[in-house]
C-alpha cells in the first residue's frame, strides 16, 4: 500500500473587489502581474493559456492545454504577459503587485549554495520556512520546489505539518523527493496508487503522527521528527543529486507564534542540521530567530542563514469550514481517486480478536508520561468512520519501535458490529492488515461515511 498524491503570492495587491466568473472569459494579463482565483468545493474551473508564459507557483504552464481546478485557492503569474481563458465559476481579481522578484532572488541565492555544494562535494541548503498561518509557507515551499526541479535539480521536500499533509492523508509528516515537474491540476501530485498520470508520481516516505499540532504531544512529535530526519539523511546520503540539492522544510503556523514553538522550531534545526531560514510575513517571529540562530552553528560548523520575505497580498485565511472540505476531499481521493483516475478499493471483514489497535492519547504530553505513548484499545463504535494508520511494523514490536515505523497505508473503519466482534474495513489494496499494528488518531478527525 502506498501513499497517494492528493490535490490540494508582496505588499497589499491593487485589485478591484473580487467577481464571480461564471461564463467563459479572457483576461489580459500584463508582465509581472498575477491572476488570483478561489474554486468551492463541488465546482470547478477550466484555464487555457491562449499565448504568453505563465505558471503556478513555478511550475510553467503549457500553451493551448486546458487545465481543471476543483476546490482550490490559487494564482497564476506571469513574468512576460499572457492572455488565458477561463470557462466556469471562481471568486477572482487581478493583482499588480507581487513578491515574486524577491521569491525568485532566494532561488537563484540557493541554486549558488548548490553549485557551490557540488563543486566542493558537499550537501546542498537545507532550508526551513517559517510564519505564521495563513502566511503561504507552503506556496512558498512549492514555488521553490518547482524552480529547482526546472535547473535539472532533485530537492528533498520535507512536510512537518500533520493538519495539511503532503502527498499523503493529513495527520502525516513526510520527506519526498522531486525529480520531476508538479502537478499542478492536484496540488503536489500523485503516487501509484492513484492510478495512471501524464505526470510522474512522487514517492513519500510517512509518518504517523495523529494529532492536529505538534503541540498536542511533543513527546510524540519530536521523535517522530527526528525518525524523519534521520531517513532523509540517509537519502541524501545515498544519492548524490539530491545530497547537492538539499531540503526545503514546511512547517506548521502554530510553532511560529508562541515561545513552546520556537522550541519546536529549534527541534527541526538540530534534527535536519538547517543552514538556512525563510521567515515569511512577521517582523517579529524574524527578530526571535535572530536571537536564538545568530551565533548557532551546525554539527557541521555551518552558520544559519537568515532571510525575512513579504507575505504576499494573495494569501487568504482559510476558514475550517474549507479545511474540513480540504481533508474529507483528500480521504475520499485516497479510497476512490478522482473525476480522472477512479480506484476501486477492496472491503474485508476483521474479528475484534485478530486485530491489534494503539489510540494515541487525548490527553497529549503529560498523560503520555504516565501510562505510554498509545493505549492498546478493542475496536468500538467509537472507532466508525475513522482512519486507522497501518504501519510496517509488527504486533509483538514495542511501542516506541511502532512510533517509529513508516506508514504502509490507511484503512477506513465503515461499519463495527459489537454483537458479532467483527469490523468492516475499506483498503486502497486487497491486503492482509491483522499481522500489522493500526493506529488510531484524533487527526483527521472523523469523517462522514464514504460508502
Amino acid at each position: 500500500m502506498n501513499i497517494p498524491g492528493l490535490g490540494q503570492a508582496a505588499p497589499a495587491a491593487t485589485f478591484s473587489a473580487p467577481t464571480i466568473q461564471a461564463a467563459v472569459a479572457v483576461h489580459d494579463l500584463q508582465a509581472n502581474s498575477e491572476w488570483r482565483f478561489e474554486v468551492a468545493y463541488g465546482q470547478s474551473i477550466e484555464v487555457k493559456i491562449l499565448s504568453g508564459t505563465a505558471e503556478i507557483f513555478g511550475t510553467e504552464l503549457a500553451v493551448n492545454h486546458t487545465y481543471t481546478f476543483r476546490g482550490t485557492k490559487s494564482s497564476i503569474f506571469t513574468w512576460h504577459g499572457c492572455r488565458i481563458e477561463v470557462n466556469g465559476p471562481c471568486e477572482e481579481y487581478m493583482a499588480e503587485e507581487t513578491p515574486m522578484i524577491t521569491y525568485v532572488n532566494t532561488h537563484f541565492a540557493l541554486e549558488k549554495l548548490r553549485d557551490d555544494a557540488i563543486q566542493n562535494g558537499g550537501e546542498g541548503p537545507r532550508v526551513l520556512v517559517v510564519g505564521p498561518n495563513n502566511a503561504g509557507k507552503t506556496s512558498l515551499v512549492k514555488l521553490l520546489t518547482a524552480y529547482a526541479t526546472r535547473m535539472g535539480r532533485q530537492p528533498m521536500v520535507i512536510n512537518t505539518d500533520s493538519r495539511e499533509a503532503l502527498l499523503s492523508i493529513p495527520g502525516t509528516l513526510t520527506a519526498t523527493p522531486f525529480a520531476s515537474i508538479i502537478d499542478v491540476e492536484h496540488g503536489w501530485g500523485s503516487s501509484p496508487t492513484s492510478g495512471p498520470s501524464p505526470v510522474p508520481v512522487k514517492l513519500p516516505l510517512c509518518y504517523y503522527y495523529g494529532l492536529a499540532s505538534p503541540e498536542d504531544d511533543t513527546k510524540l512529535y519530536k521523535p517522530i521528527l527526528t525518525r524523519l530526519a534521520l531517513a532523509a539523511a540517509s537519502r541524501l546520503a545515498d544519492d548524490p543529486v539530491i545530497r547537492g540539492t538539499g531540503m526545503i522544510i514546511d512547517t506548521p503556523g502554530v510553532i511560529s507564534q508562541g515561545k513552546g514553538g520556537y522550541d519546536l522550531i529549534s527541534h527541526i534545526v538540530s534534527e535536519f542540521s538547517v543552514n538556512t531560514i525563510l521567515v515569511l510575513g512577521s517582523e517579529r517571529l524574524h527578530s526571535e530567530m535572530q536571537r536564538r540562530f545568530s551565533a548557532y552553528k551546525t554539527r557541521s560548523g555551518e552558520a544559519i542563514t537568515l532571510v525575512k520575505l513579504d507575505k504576499s497580498g494573495g494569501c487568504v485565511d482559510r476558514d475550517d469550514t474549507f479545511m474540513q472540505q480540504m481533508q474529507e476531499a483528500a480521504i475520499r481521493e485516497y479510497f476512490f481517486g478522482d473525476p480522472k483516475r477512479t480506484l476501486s478499493p477492496h472491503t474485508q471483514q476483521v474479528n475484534f480478536d485478530d486485530a491489534t489497535i494503539y489510540k494515541i492519547h487525548e490527553g497529549g504530553e503529560e498523560d503520555s508520561q504516565q501510562v505510554g505513548l498509545y493505549e492498546n484499545v478493542e475496536p468500538s463504535s467509537m472507532m466508525l468512520h475513522c482512519l486507522l494508520a497501518v504501519m510496517y511494523a509488527s504486533t509483538r514490536d514495542s511501542q516506541e519501535t511502532v512510533r517509529d515505523a513508516s506508514v504502509m497505508g490507511f484503512v477506513y473503519v465503515a461499519e463495527v458490529d459489537e454483537k458479532k466482534r467483527r469490523l468492516k474495513i475499506l483498503a486502497p489494496l486487497n491486503t492482509r492488515i491483522t499481522d500489522r499494528p493500526m493506529i488510531w488518531g484524533s487527526w483527521p478527525e472523523t469523517t462522514v461515511s464514504l460508502i
